[in-house]
């Protein structure tokens, strides 16, 4: 049994297959929700067992008459709700076996949006979604010069960082540390 994260799948939105980039590229590589859907489910499946688990943290679907693709997903499902999660709990419930706000694992804290930094000092780092294919900067000073950089805190795992598959916490760690080098 092995445990998997990934977040904003956002199953069968038709806006985020017209998402762009800031270099104005596509967000995702799908021409529309149907191939995006079929794509991320197969993409999950390909890695996610019956008796894993995965943490999905956020932004799962946007409407409610996409919850039914949840039950084609592999493995026991936790949701740490996003902030287009907006259903009632018990529609969620019926394909999460735990709902929350935020959560932890392995020393990290898990939420949908990243933490404030001042949230972060008993934690290794936070584990996010809901910035799909940016990433949290902080400014560094060299000399004179402030450079934006990732802060090494944060990582996420939303799909548009995972290549759209869920995510292994050993791959987590492994990321995780290469940052901190």
């Amino acid at each position: 049994m092995n445990t998997f994260l990934t977040s904003d799948t956002h199953f069968s939105h038709i806006g985020i297959v017209k998402f762009l980039r800031a270099d104005g590229s596509p967000e995702r590589p799908w021409d529309n929700t149907e191939e995006m859907d079929e794509a991320l489910v197969a993409n999950w499946n390909s890695v996610v067992r019956p008796k894993d688990t995965v943490y999905h943290l956020g932004d799962v679907v946007i409407n409610r008459s996409a919850l039914p693709i949840l039950a084609r997903l592999n493995g026991i499902k936790i949701l740490i709700k996003g902030n287009h999660d907006v259903m009632r709990l018990e529609e969620y419930a019926e394909y999460f076996k735990d709902i929350r706000g935020v959560g932890s694992l392995d020393g990290f804290v898990l939420s949908h949006i990243p933490l404030h930094p001042g949230s972060l000092e008993r934690w290794k780092g936070c584990l996010h979604g809901h910035l799909h294919s940016n990433r949290v900067m902080r400014d560094v000073r060299v000399g004179n010069l402030i450079i934006p950089t990732v802060d090494p805190r944060y990582l996420s795992v939303c799909v548009e960082h995972t290549d759209y598959t869920p995510i292994s916490l050993d791959e987590v760690n492994k990321r995780f540390k290469e940052q901190q080098e």
